[in-house]
């Protein structure tokens, strides 16, 4: 049964209000503005009849107050009046009741006007509880767009959004992006779900050393960046990668999986590396990108590679200084191991001057193949790759050039040498691949093929065509 209160001084309206009313609805009579602000701190009701011309607090200074209560500030109200005057009505209207009643009271009409408020207001709560209701639905649509399903960080696209509001807003931090080392092996060894499990791990493992401002993301796959918002110290950003590495380290440690799995980290400042996510994200990529091409399991920062290049930008050299500079830089011995992109240049620059010098190069092929009649096991393979590496880069000159091509082969080009010589190499490197490795389950046979050879053999081609 819903509540009236009935707000008058005048008994004989209060009585006729409740006998009127009483039938239909809980009535609650008091007689004046101080006991009706007294019932609602205490109760609440769902619709008061107030009268106008009340002593010491009139009906509209009691409106104003019961508008200030939480608990009234939102119940329907009609104003009682014996005043006829229009302007009376219009200030009622004006001050914000949803109706007017004249006293006397005409049973019939007070009846039909408390029930055509009730009804309206029954159906402006059920019109804004489905409004708030589809309002949460959109926000929640909105949220899960913004989130990655499986680990609840934000998507790229928001993150994007979210890193430039802060710097368009004066703010500054720095960018990390984080990349899990041999995570494929954690799927094709111990299942998807497995992989699924580390992925929320090391999603918990960013929320764990990050603050509520910090924008946290998941690219796809393995592939994270957290931006640290504030204007943080460099020294403060290598605690905080290393914290992350050894963290994330000792849990797959904990883990027992048997898959080299570890974490390295790229990181750009605004400021100094940019101040727009796009460049920010583009330069932690390539600090990244140093790391893995340097052991992985570290973190770079992109202003090292930056300060070097901008201190040597400083300095006019002539050619005889940048030959002599050149050399001193690398006199370290082994194997140059490229990435494949890089290699791709190289080789075709290789192929140029071998086809206008006519010198002896070779080009060996490693492929990976399986000791037993079982296929080979992606994990195993990366081990037996990285143990091939550093056969190569142990077996060879510093003029000679390797890359990975896949994961079951890789590429050696070695300047200078016969095809003799190149099976002698070729063994070298097997025998001392064969003392890194101890798994056993993984070996590489190899094929050779003459670059000058190949290049006499297509000039013959051009030649005839010619003809």
């Amino acid at each position: 049964m819903k509540t009236i209160l009935v707000v008058d001084d005048d008994i004989v309206s209060l009585t006729t209000a409740k006998n009127v009313l009483g039938a239909d609805y809980k009535v609650i009579i008091v007689k004046s503005g101080a006991q009706a602000l007294t019932y609602v701190g205490k109760n609440s009701c769902d619709l008061i009849l107030l009268d106008i011309n009340m002593p010491e607090m009139d009906g509209f200074e009691t409106f104003g107050k019961l508008r200030e209560t939480e608990s009234a500030a939102q119940v329907p109200i009609i104003f009682l009046t014996s005043d006829n005057d229009a302007r009376t009505e219009t200030k009622c209207f004006e001050t914000g009741a949803i109706d007017f009643i004249s006293k006397p009271f005409v049973p019939s009409v007070i009846r039909s006007r408390v029930a055509r408020v009730l009804e309206l207001e029954d159906l402006r709560k059920s019109l804004a509880d489905r409004l708030e209701k589809k309002t949460q639905e959109v926000s929640d649509i909105k949220t899960k767009s913004r989130q990655d399903a499986l680990t609840g960080l934000w998507n790229r696209a928001y993150t994007e959004e979210q890193v430039n509001a802060i710097i368009n807003g004066g703010g500054c931090g720095s960018l990390l992006m984080i990349d899990m080392d041999n995570f494929k092996a954690i799927n094709d060894n111990y299942g998807h779900i497995a992989g699924d499990q580390t992925l929320k791990m090391f999603a918990d493992t960013m929320r764990a050393h990050s603050k509520e401002s910090d924008v946290l993301c998941r690219i796809g796959g393995d592939e994270f960046v957290a931006f640290i918002e504030g204007c943080v110290s460099k020294s403060e950003i290598a605690n905080l990668a290393s914290d992350i590495i050894a963290d994330l380290c000792r849990k797959i440690e904990e883990k027992n999986y048997n898959t080299n799995t570890s974490v390295s980290i790229g990181i750009a400042m605004t400021g100094t590396d940019g101040n727009e996510f796009t460049k920010l994200y583009n330069c932690a990529d390539k600090a990244l990108y140093y790391v893995k091409q340097n052991g992985k399991n570290s973190f770079h920062f992109f202003s090292d590679q930056s300060d070097a290049e901008r201190e040597r930008g400083s300095t006019k050299v002539d050619l005889k200084y940048l030959s002599e500079m050149l050399s001193r830089a690398d006199g370290g011995t082994g194997a140059y191991i490229l990435d494949f992109d890089s290699f791709h240049h190289v080789y075709n620059f290789i192929r140029r001057f071998v086809g206008r010098s006519g010198s002896s190069v070779q080009t060996l092929l490693f492929t990976a193949v399986s000791t037993t009649p079982d296929e080979l096991e992606d994990a195993e393979t990366e081990i037996a790759l990285e143990m091939l590496d550093k056969a190569i880069y142990s077996s060879l000159r510093r003029v000679d050039v390797s890359t990975r091509y896949s994961s079951r082969q890789m590429i050696v080009i070695l300047m200078d040498a016969s095809t003799e010589d190149s099976s002698i190499v070729a063994d070298r490197i097997i025998d001392a691949f064969e003392k890194l490795y101890i798994g056993g389950k993984v070996k590489f046979k190899y094929d050779i093929a003459d670059m000058s050879k190949d290049m006499k053999l297509v000039q013959r081609e051009q030649g005839s065509e010619e003809a």
